[in-house]
């Protein structure tokens, strides 16, 4: 390498932070052999490509009710997930783009007595928002807020399993489990598990002081959050970002229209039908991760005709899943088989048969539940999922072939979470999955999980769930989750329709390394990992 080509990777590293200027590269490439044109070139490359301080970013995203709080018991969708998890607080640990668990505020954990217990360690010097010290009992308080018989979290299944929680010390918790979890460090990574100040023994969550990258300013619920970096992060460098606002979105076109103008920097969840369009606007970028995530239609099982199982099975036959990928997802989704463990994750099986659109089977199910036909009501709102409107359409084309008239009833978009989900006998829903098995099942499909929304409590499945958790046995474990997924597919109330593509789009403005999948925006964590691009 000449003396020229070093200078010139010398450079290179250094135009991220602002210490060479595009005239004096222009020059070195000129020196190590480049035109004016490449060098130029080469210099706006990793200029957008370098991380660097400083900004201001709208985000668009795709939901946001009049009812969201700050509570971290809720967070139901990816406005709060995104705003008030992933960048205004941490969890003990995280998952990386590559999907393996790492440290966030512990700077280490560990396991014995056939993973029964676990050890995790502050790291240290990490402070509060408001400047205190984060310590252990932080920790302890956090957790247990989302523990016993009077908790509401939607996390109080995670965390079933936990018999004794306790600080050892300022920078130590210590954690035992009823039984083994070689999983329980991805469990401390969920967005409902954010570090809180202890006041008086308890979680303060009302204050809105966390320890992330971001400090809350304002929030209008079912509107906006906006927050302000937080100058004294614990993770050097980060964030990037001076400021960031999210804004609630729910509509579709009106957030494909807001990136078009310029009113926001990014949106979430973007309309497939156009994105064609969108492509061909040269100041904006398509970004398209698969991840986990995947559409449902859950039934609550113990409502009728939901409570019999042949209504179920006749409804997953009456559906056409192909032509809903092609027709509404467009070639961005992958067709679901009534499981929800992506096919990425381990310990996945795709269960036999496939359920598909099949008139002759449904009617077969539809006689063994003693009905020629049947008629039932479908919830929806594109809240759910861009296109569960147009998704239902065609169900209830197809479910007309077998007999079964399928009256869509589209609903509000605004508090779509708190006033359809859970509480109509079939709708339509979303998850952005999971990265493991046992952490999907028992979130979504456990007896006793506040967030199972079909309120299926099969005794077998839930027997397997404890017994694969501690099972150390690979080939064992493998087989107890086969047959866990088998049964989800056979008797549970879910209607796994695609695994979806997330596919949002940004401004150039933005810039970003490489994207994680296990949940949308960057895993939540778009606030704290993105950056203005240099121009």
């Amino acid at each position: 390498m000449s003396e020229s080509e070093y200078k010139l990777r010398l450079a290179q590293n250094l135009i991220g932070r602002g210490k060479v200027s595009r005239r004096d590269f222009i020059h070195l490439g000129l020196a190590a052999g480049l035109t004016v044109a490449a060098a130029d070139m080469l210099f706006v490359s990793v200029a957008r490509a370098a991380p660097k301080q400083g900004g201001f970013a709208k985000l668009g995203l795709a939901h946001g009710a009049t009812t969201d709080s700050i509570d971290p018991a809720g967070y139901p969708d990816t406005f709060t997930q995104t705003a008030f998890s992933g960048a205004m607080s941490n969890s003990l640990t995280e998952i990386d783009a590559k999907g393996s668990i790492q440290p966030d505020l512990a700077e280490s954990f560990e396991t014995s007595d056939n993973a029964t217990t676990w050890v995790f360690k502050l790291r240290k010097g990490a402070t509060f928002h408001n400047g205190k010290t984060i310590t252990a009992d932080d920790v302890v308080a956090s957790m247990q807020y989302h523990m016993g018989a009077d908790t509401k979290s939607a996390a109080k299944s995670l965390l079933e399993s936990v018999t004794n929680i306790k600080a050892d010390g300022p920078e130590t918790i210590v954690f035992t489990l009823k039984s083994g979890n070689a999983d329980f460090p991805y469990i401390m990574s969920d967005y409902h598990l954010v570090v809180m100040p202890a006041k008086d023994g308890k979680a303060d969550w009302e204050s809105g002081v966390r320890t992330g990258a971001f400090v809350l300013e304002n929030f209008q619920p079912g509107v906006s959050a906006k927050l302000k970096r937080n100058p004294n992060y614990f993770k050097n460098g980060k964030p990037y970002f001076d400021e960031v606002e999210f804004i609630a979105i729910t509509d579709l076109a009106a957030r494909m229209a807001a990136l078009s103008t310029g009113e926001v920097d990014y949106i979430g969840r973007a309309d497939l039908k156009t994105l064609g369009m969108l492509k061909r606007k040269p100041n904006i970028d398509i970004l398209e991760v698969t991840g986990y995530g995947h559409y449902t239609l859950p039934m609550n099982v113990t409502v009728a005709p939901f409570d019999n199982p042949d209504v179920r099975m006749a409804l997953k036959w009456a559906i056409d899943r192909e032509e809903i990928a092609q027709k509404i997802f467009l070639g961005h989704a992958t067709v679901g088989n009534d499981n929800p463990i992506a096919p990425a994750i381990k310990f996945a099986i795709n269960p036999e048969p496939q359920h598909k659109f099949d008139p002759e089977k449904a009617r077969f199910h539809l006689k063994k539940a003693g009905m020629e036909n049947l008629k039932v009501d479908l919830s929806v709102a594109d809240a759910a999922f861009a296109g569960a409107v147009d998704a239902a359409a065609l169900i209830r084309e197809t479910a007309a072939q077998c007999g079964i008239d399928v009256n869509v009833v589209r609903e509000a978009e605004d508090a779509y979470w708190d006033n359809i989900w859970l509480k109509k006998p079939w709708c339509a829903s979303y998850w952005s999955g999971r990265a493991t098995a046992d952490w999907m099942f028992t979130q979504a499909y456990s007896a006793d999980s506040s967030w199972n929304e079909t309120f299926w409590k099969n005794p077998r499945f839930n027997e397997l769930l404890i017994q694969a958790r501690a099972e150390t046995d690979e080939a064992k474990r493998s087989a107890m989750y086969a047959e866990m997924q088998q049964l989800t597919h056979d008797d549970g109330g879910a209607i796994v329709l695609v695994f979806n593509n997330f596919v949002s789009a940004k401004s150039k403005k933005l810039a970003h390394g490489e994207v994680a999948p296990n949940w949308e925006n960057d895993g939540l964590k778009m606030a704290e990992r993105w950056w203005v691009a240099n121009a």
